[in-house]
């Protein structure tokens, strides 16, 4: 029987897929963008210690989710489109980062589930509202999902600004490349009203890049 990647249960988020995510991230990603690449990073201290929120970024390239997590330094189970869960090496590494699957059209059942059990974990939801990469200070085409499920889970968000981290500009030493992390956006009713203030973030943390 086929498995229905966008169901996640509490008992996946353990020690183990913890470990995993630490050294992906940590050694195979983290240290290499930040010791070869100049990789920056700013605002770490607006990470919340003390309850769960939805870190929402900008998408520029494919290991943007990678440099988020290592940016926040907390674990984070991404949404990831279900496409990335079709082939089998694919499959399984993004099952043991914690990462589920979701359809990028709607927002379904299993994704609103799946994102009230990781609130229970311990755990950071990441996502990217756009949903598929756009250039640095692009922010049109904002899908709504992200503040709905904010409204759900009544959490934060943690609004993340990516910088330069497209393929072209992974050259050794050869390219500014930042993570920047704004203050959370305080969760609101007003699921309008966190977008905008989540667009006008963005915009900020990537001025200048």
């Amino acid at each position: 029987m086929k498995r229905d990647y966008a169901k996640r249960e509490k008992k996946e988020y353990n020690i183990w897929r913890a470990v995993f995510q630490w050294l992906t991230i940590k050694v195979a990603y983290g240290f290499w963008y930040r010791f070869f690449c100049g990789l920056k990073i700013y605002g770490r201290e607006n990470v919340p210690k003390d309850r769960f929120v939805i870190v929402a970024s900008n998408h520029i390239s494919a290991i943007d989710p990678f440099l988020v997590i290592d940016a926040v330094n907390h674990r984070t189970a991404y949404m990831a489109k279900q496409e990335l869960f079709e082939k089998p090496f694919k499959r399984i590494f993004m099952d043991w980062l914690g990462a589920f699957a979701v359809n990028r059209q709607k927002l379904s059942v299993s994704t609103i589930k799946t994102a009230l059990t990781i609130k229970d974990t311990g755990w950071f939801l990441g996502l990217f509202p756009q949903g598929t990469r756009v250039r640095d200070d692009d922010t049109s085409n904002i899908a709504m999902g992200f503040v709905k499920i904010a409204k759900i889970l009544k959490c934060d968000i943690l609004p993340v600004g990516i910088i330069g981290t497209q393929k072209e500009n992974r050259r050794k030493f050869g390219h500014k490349m930042e993570i920047r992390i704004g203050e959370p956006i305080p969760f609101n009713e007003d699921t309008d009203k966190m977008a905008q203030i989540w667009v006008e973030k963005i915009k900020e943390l990537t001025k200048n890049g």
